[in-house]
This record gives C-alpha cells, sequence and structure tokens, in this order.
C-alpha cells in the first residue's frame, strides 16, 4: 500500500558512490536510517540531487526500489527519474519507479515543452502522459532548474488542480509574490506546495504551502522540520531560525552535492564525497570549502541545541 504524501520535510536525497562510481547501498542504507533518526516526513529520491542525469535506466529503477525496501515504509519515497525528451521514454521511465514502489511519481517541468513552447504545448504533453500513467498513483511535479527552469504558469496549476491527481509540486520560484498567487490558488484542493527555497520558508508556510523540499535537508533536516512544524507555537523563534537557515543555505551555492556528501561523511554515513557530473564546480570541494563545511556543521550543531531543545514548548 502506498504511503500518504503528508506535509512536513522532504530531502532531495543524494546517491552515495563508491570509488568505481557504482551506487553505494550499504551507504544508502545508512543514509536511509539517518534520515528516518532525523523524523523527515519523507523523501524525493531519483531527482537531481540524486544524479538522476547521470544514472541508466536500470540504475535509476534500482536506485527506486532499494529506496523504498530501505525506507521500511517509515515515510513516503517519491521519485522522478523523468529526464528524456520523447513522452513514449517519459512513460516508461516513470512506469519504472511505479513499479520499484514508489508512493507519488513526480514529473519534470522542463520534459514537457521546449524553452520557446507555451503552455497549450506543455498541457497536451501532460494529458498524454497522464493517460498513460495509472490513476492509481499519485503525481507531483518538480521545477527543476537543469536543463532549463520552467515555472508553473497560473493557467498550469489551475489545469494541475483541476486533475486532482497532482499531490505534491516542489516550487522552486523563489519569489514571494508568485508564492502567495500559488497558495491561493491551491487553498481548499489535494495539492500541496513544498518550498524548496530556504529563504522564503517561514513567509510561505505562513502563506499555506505545506513544507521544505530541498537540498538543505542533507545538512540539518532537524531544523527544517521544527520549523515546518513548530513555526505557528515558536512565536519570535520561528523568525529567529528562518534568520538562521535563510542565511545557512548560501552554502549551496558551494560544489553541491558534493559538500552534502562531504557533510555526510563527518556524520559518519557516506565514504566518499564522489560524483558523477562532469563539472568541478558542483564535484570538487577546496579546502577552504571544506573548512567552510565543517564551520557550518558546528554552528548547525548550537543551533539545534538551541531550538530542538524547545520542541514541545
Amino acid at each position: 500500500m502506498r504511503k500518504e504524501i503528508v506535509s512536513g520535510v522532504y530531502p532531495t536525497m543524494v546517491t552515495p558512490f563508491k570509488e568505481n562510481l557504482a551506487i553505494d547501498y550499504e551507504a544508502l542504507e545508512c543514509l536511509m536510517n539517518w534520515y528516518s533518526e532525523k523524523e523527515i516526513d519523507g523523501l524525493f529520491s531519483v531527482c537531481q540531487s540524486s544524479a538522476m542525469f547521470e544514472l541508466s535506466r536500470r540504475e535509476r529503477k534500482q536506485l527506486c526500489r532499494k529506496t523504498v525496501e530501505l525506507s521500511r515504509g517509515r515515510f513516503p519515497v517519491m521519485a522522478s527519474g523523468h529526464i528524456s525528451d520523447s513522452i513514449s521514454d517519459q512513460v516508461d521511465e516513470l512506469m519504472d519507479m511505479a513499479e520499484a514502489g514508489a508512493d507519488a511519481l513526480v514529473l519534470v517541468s522542463n520534459r514537457l515543452a521546449s524553452p520557446d513552447q507555451n503552455d497549450t504545448v506543455w498541457l497536451t504533453s501532460l494529458e498524454k502522459l497522464m493517460a498513460a500513467l495509472p490513476d492509481t498513483v499519485p503525481l507531483g511535479l518538480y521545477e527543476c532548474p537543469y536543463p532549463y527552469k520552467r515555472l508553473l504558469s497560473e493557467e498550469v496549476l489551475i489545469a494541475l488542480i483541476a486533475t486532482k491527481r497532482f499531490q505534491f509540486i516542489k516550487d522552486t520560484c523563489c519569489s514571494p509574490s508568485l508564492i502567495a498567487k500559488r497558495a491561493a490558488l491551491a487553498k481548499g484542493s489535494n495539492v500541496k506546495f513544498f518550498n524548496a527555497n530556504a529563504a522564503t520558508l517561514l513567509y510561505s508556510l505562513r502563506q499555506g504551502y505545506a513544507g521544505y523540499s530541498g537540498v538543505m535537508a542533507n545538512f540539518h533536516p532537524e531544523l527544517y522540520r521544527k520549523l515546518c512544524h513548530d513555526w505557528e507555537s515558536m512565536g519570535k523563534s520561528a523568525e529567529e531560525l528562518q534568520n538562521y537557515i535563510g542565511t545557512a543555505s548560501v552554502i549551496e551555492y558551494q560544489s553541491y552535492p558534493a559538500n552534502a556528501k562531504y557533510a555526510l561523511m563527518k556524520e559518519g554515513i557516506f565514504s566518499t564525497e564522489i560524483c558523477r557530473r562532469s563539472d568541478a564546480r558542483y564535484t570538487i570541494l577546496s579546502d577552504s570549502q571544506r573548512l567552510e563545511v565543517d564551520q557550518f556543521r558546528a554552528l548547525s550543531a548550537d543551533m539545534c541545541a538551541r531550538f530542538l531543545s524547545e520542541r514541545g514548548a
């Protein structure tokens, strides 16, 4: 039975690799246990952070299957793996995720039309894709920034809500005004918006967003969980926690996902920070950057000691 998509924190899962670039499934099990210990609410797997563009179709399906297996029903696992250009190939990719046991299939917004094509083309592609996918599996959408970012227009959002099949939208707009408009559109529907941008998280929660789904949940997910679940009762502390996570999130602009893997090495979860991406901007950390991550982790530990002691207060 598929698990329900609930509000809260959904890390964008990073994939551990061995020295030979094979997926390290032992480290993956450690990662699943770490996520569970941090009390995440769900997981976004086989996404860009997971190296889906660098994995073969067979690897993507196996990664999804093992992630679902190793989650042991502790939280819902959503998966994408949606990288191809043709609709027929996209159907095959998404069916792989369904067959591997994903609780929801997450479509990538830039796969349904090219940058120069309008929303009519996009919606036509969506109709074809939805017709081929089982209506028993919930759907999601991710405004992935690669290979280009395609934000969902108001027309598209209204159409998505009307289908009643979409339950998860990962928002990467980073715009308070657009967040407010989107929250108003989705009010009363079964669509849950999850913000990927740390700086606007508290604002989005106040507007009605369901939670956070972003890369920083690979560093200190417990702080995001605290804010997402307790912001209404935290008073001034909610603003203080927001100020910290918003500022801390600039570490995203380091060599991610290598820096997240390095942080997980320091946690004793990963054995390497190896990535499959070829661009050094994302895969190689300098000695100075390692120090920045070490200092970031030390400060995060202080923040956890402070804010998590307030749980239930």
